[in-house]
């Protein structure tokens, strides 16, 4: 792949801003030549926020969260799901550019550690996040033999498995370096780390939640060498990117910036609105949902006046948001001043989530479950927790205040669903049941937070449920859909036309968006 350069390039524009020597035509002697871990960390932090927002809205579109507005065309594969290569390319691309950023701070702290022995477990721990993202929407990927410049200019494909296992060791290696950190003689991070400014401990939780995550979705299918965990635990707070954001240029955080409004106050993205499907969690369709309902969306009620649509509908008429989108529901609309809202686009300033509490304590639950893990909390324990958690990321504030009640709302949404075993686990009365409502509630806390997820696990476990053929409300299949499946719903996006170009005897061949699927889906 020619050290991933060329197919890098669209994503270096696109998605992040990395100045790296290989792009470099002609020599400016004005430019640094090297960069110490100081300086890459954070900046390879933001980059994976943008890389995350990108994610983000591919799940939204391809997993039940969004449709398409009316009153706009020419949404193509969008809507038919027959992706090409060309569809969302920038995942790839973008992804690998920042897995360079990661592997320079290990290329430069593997000499001398202990002294940077924390940068060189936060980029570790960070290169699996990353990696975890190629394989869940591409499934075999360049893993062993890429990021090696030119000692593999056409890294194979290793099997995606494979690559579970080898992250979830990448992991305990990471914990491994940051509990053999020298005090006096190991530099602190501080305010170069922006996800958790230096905390040791928090970057042990973010390793032993993402190998959980790994081990739940590998389940059988891949073979874990170690199935411990560290004894800091998991997450029990939101994980959020944050280098300063603003309501300057350039500065926004990135899911504002693409989806609420520019730096100058115009409107971002308005071709893109909720589902009905996922509405349905909220307007008592499916469930009941009036807090969590109300803190998403635009104008939303008991009876929501929310626009909505399905997927395919290209002449829907649907009331149109005066300015920003749906998904930012706060009530100051002049995007030179809006913000400071709850919900998902609660304003400019607020963190990007890398990974949330709510996602956390579910994929806990479902481990108690499986028998992946043990724990001092029972699954419906951390189950409530979930529903909890996810309460409580919609109604923070940028600024981290809390606005609203949480353990009211959460309390009055256990009443109102107390005779679905979605909501009420107690009635969850099979495995299949708790594992239907662990996955359901994980869906509905995803929603445009970490969408990929969401449509991860939909893909993993076919919940939440749909039915074939049934209504917006029952299915988020689009009504144009060519996939052949039962579900109408595609399987993964196509490998990017670069890597055809670039690195063809390695790419996988006979890959369909219908018929080949993640290791870990059914």
């Amino acid at each position: 792949m020619r050290k991933l350069t060329t197919l890098l390039f669209i994503g270096l524009t696109v998605l992040g801003t990395s100045c790296k020597k290989y792009l470099n035509i002609n020599t400016n002697p004005n430019s640094a030549t090297s960069a110490t871990p100081e300086l890459i960390l954070p900046q390879a932090l933001t980059t994976t926020a943008n890389v995350l927002n990108s994610f983000n809205t591919y799940g939204m579109q391809v997993g039940g969260y969004g449709a398409n507005a009316g009153g706009y065309g020419g949404f193509g594969t969008a809507i038919s799901y027959n992706f090409s290569s060309n569809d969302y390319a920038g995942l790839w691309s973008a992804t690998y550019d920042n897995l360079e950023d990661y592997q320079a701070i290990l290329d430069y702290t593997a000499p001398q550690l202990p002294k940077y022995n924390y940068f060189n477990a936060a980029a570790r721990i960070m290169k699996v996040y990353d990696f975890e993202l190629l394989v869940d929407a591409y499934n075999n990927i360049p893993y062993s033999t890429a990021l090696t410049g030119s000692i593999s200019l056409t890294p194979k494909y290793d099997d995606a498995a494979a690559i579970y296992a080898s992250l979830a060791t990448q992991l305990d290696s990471a914990i491994l370096t940051i509990n053999s950190a020298v005090t006096g003689v190991t530099i602190t991070m501080g305010t170069n780390d922006v996800l958790f400014g230096g905390s040791s401990a928090k970057w042990k939780q973010l390793a032993n939640t993402l190998k959980l995550r790994l081990i739940v979705h590998g389940a059988a299918k891949a073979t874990f060498a170690n199935k411990t965990f560290d004894a800091a635990g998991f997450l029990s707070t939101d994980a959020l990117i944050n280098p300063g954001y603003s309501r300057d240029n350039g500065k926004q955080n990135p899911a504002w910036n693409n989806w609420a409004f520019s730096y100058t106050g115009g409107d971002a993205t308005k071709s893109w609105i909720p589902s009905k499907f996922t509405l349905g969690f909220y307007d008592g369709h499916k469930l009941t949902d009036s807090g969590r309902g109300r803190a998403v969306y635009y104008q939303y009620a008991d009876s929501p006046y929310t626009g909505a649509n399905q997927l395919g509908y290209e002449n829907v008429s649907v009331p149109k948001c005066p300015s920003g989108s749906y998904w930012y529901s706060g009530t100051n609309r002049v995007g030179t001043s809006a913000g400071g809202s709850v919900g998902t686009l609660k304003g400019p300033n607020a963190g990007y989530p890398v990974m949330t509490a709510a996602e956390s304590y579910f994929l806990q639950a479902e481990a108690v479950v499986r028998g992946l893990t043990t724990s001092t909390s029972t699954d419906a324990a951390l189950f409530k927790s979930g529903i909890v958690a996810s309460y409580n990321y919609l109604y923070q504030l940028p600024g981290g205040a809390l606005s609203g009640s949480s353990a009211t709302d959460e309390t009055a949404y256990e009443t109102k669903n107390s005779g679905s075993y979605l909501v009420n686990y107690s009635l969850a009365a099979s495995t299949a049941n708790k594992i239907e409502a662990i996955i359901t509630q994980k869906y509905i806390a995803l929603n445009f937070v970490n969408s990929q997820e969401g449509w991860n696990e939909y893909r993993r476990t076919h919940y939440p449920t749909v039915v074939a053929g049934g209504n917006a409300y029952q299915t988020f299949a689009s009504t144009v859909s060519e996939s052949t499946r039962a579900d109408k719903l595609p399987t993964r996006i196509m490998y990017p036309t670069s890597e055809g170009s670039y690195n063809p005897e390695n790419v996988p061949s006979g890959i369909t968006p219908f018929t080949s699927t993640i290791f870990w889906a059914l």
